[in-house]
C-alpha cells in the first residue's frame, strides 16, 4: 500500500465545492486498503497509544460550529488485529504503546475518511503522536512501516500549513504560500534532512507551524516511505489553499 501526508480540514469541508471530490478521487484511485492506520495532528499523547479496537465513537474536538457537524457519523469497524501488530511492531524494538479502549476517532481521522471511504467499511485504527519531534516520530514510522505489505495504508492527518491566528487578514497569506512552495520542493527533492529541520531551514516557518502538531504526521508517514524505499515515488495528489492555508497532500509509493 502506498503512504499518505493529507491536509483533513475542518468539519465544514465537507461542505466545499472542490476539496470532497478531490479525496474522493484520490482514495478511488487506490488499492483497497485492507485496514487503515491513522495519524492525528489533534491527539497528542505519550506513550504512544491505541484508538478503541471495537466500536470506534467519534471525538468531536471542535467547538463553536453549526449543531449539524455535531451529527457527523462514521462507524467504522475497529481493527483488533492493526492494533496487535502495532504493539508487535513497536514494543521489540522499545517504543512504550498503551491501549486507550474509549478513544475514538477525531476530526482529523474521520472528516477525510468521511470523504474517502464513505461507507465505513474498512477498520481503523487511530495512534496518538507521542512527541512532536520530527526524528523520533520519522523512526516510528520506519517500525510501521511493514504494515504496507499486510495491505495496512498508512495515513499521516495533519495540515501543511496551520497558523489560525494569523489568517485575520484574508486571502493567501505570504507565509502558507511561501511554506508551501518550499515544502513541495523539498519533497520532490526527497531532501528529508530539509523537512525535518524546517522550523529554521523553511521560509515562514514560525509562522506557518507556530506549533507543529499539523506537520509532525508527515514525518510518520516519511519513516513509513523511507523504510520501503518509496522516498523518491512522491508526488503531490492535492494542492492549492482552503481559507488561506495549504492543503497540499501527498502520496509516496
Amino acid at each position: 500500500m502506498p503512504a499518505l501526508y493529507l491536509s483533513h480540514g475542518a468539519p465544514p469541508l465537507a461542505d466545499d465545492p472542490v476539496w470532497p471530490g478531490e479525496l474522493a478521487a484520490w482514495s478511488a484511485g487506490l488499492p483497497r486498503p485492507k485496514a487503515i492506520l491513522m495519524v492525528s495532528a489533534h491527539w497528542e499523547e505519550a506513550p504512544l497509544a491505541l484508538s478503541a479496537t471495537e466500536t470506534l465513537p467519534l471525538v468531536y474536538d471542535f467547538w463553536g460550529f453549526p449543531e449539524h457537524y455535531y451529527q457527523v457519523t462514521y462507524a467504522a469497524p475497529g481493527a483488533p488485529e492493526l492494533a496487535a501488530s502495532v504493539r508487535k511492531l513497536l514494543h521489540a524494538p522499545g517504543t512504550p504503546v498503551q491501549d486507550v479502549p474509549d478513544r475514538g476517532l477525531d476530526h482529523g481521522a474521520y472528516v477525510p475518511l468521511v470523504e474517502m471511504y464513505p461507507d465505513a467499511d474498512i477498520p481503523v485504527l487511530q495512534i496518538s503522536l507521542p512527541t512532536l519531534d520530527p526524528r523520533r516520530l520519522m523512526d516510528i514510522g520506519r517500525k510501521l512501516a511493514p504494515l504496507r505489505d499486510e495491505g495496512v495504508l498508512v495515513v499521516g492527518s495533519g495540515f501543511f500549513t496551520h497558523n489560525l491566528a494569523a489568517l485575520r487578514q484574508g486571502g493567501i497569506p505570504a507565509w502558507s504560500a511561501e511554506f508551501d512552495a518550499w515544502g513541495h520542493e523539498a519533497l520532490e527533492a526527497g531532501d528529508v534532512d530539509a523537512l525535518l529541520d524546517f522550523g529554521r531551514k523553511s521560509p515562514a516557518g514560525q509562522l506557518a507551524h507556530p506549533r507543529t502538531e499539523h506537520f509532525a504526521p508527515l514525518f510518520v508517514t516519511l519513516g513509513a516511505a523511507d523504510a520501503a524505499g518509496d522516498l523518491g515515488e512522491q508526488r503531490s495528489v492535492i494542492d492549492g489553499f482552503w481559507m488561506g492555508l495549504a492543503k497540499r497532500s501527498v502520496q509516496f509509493g
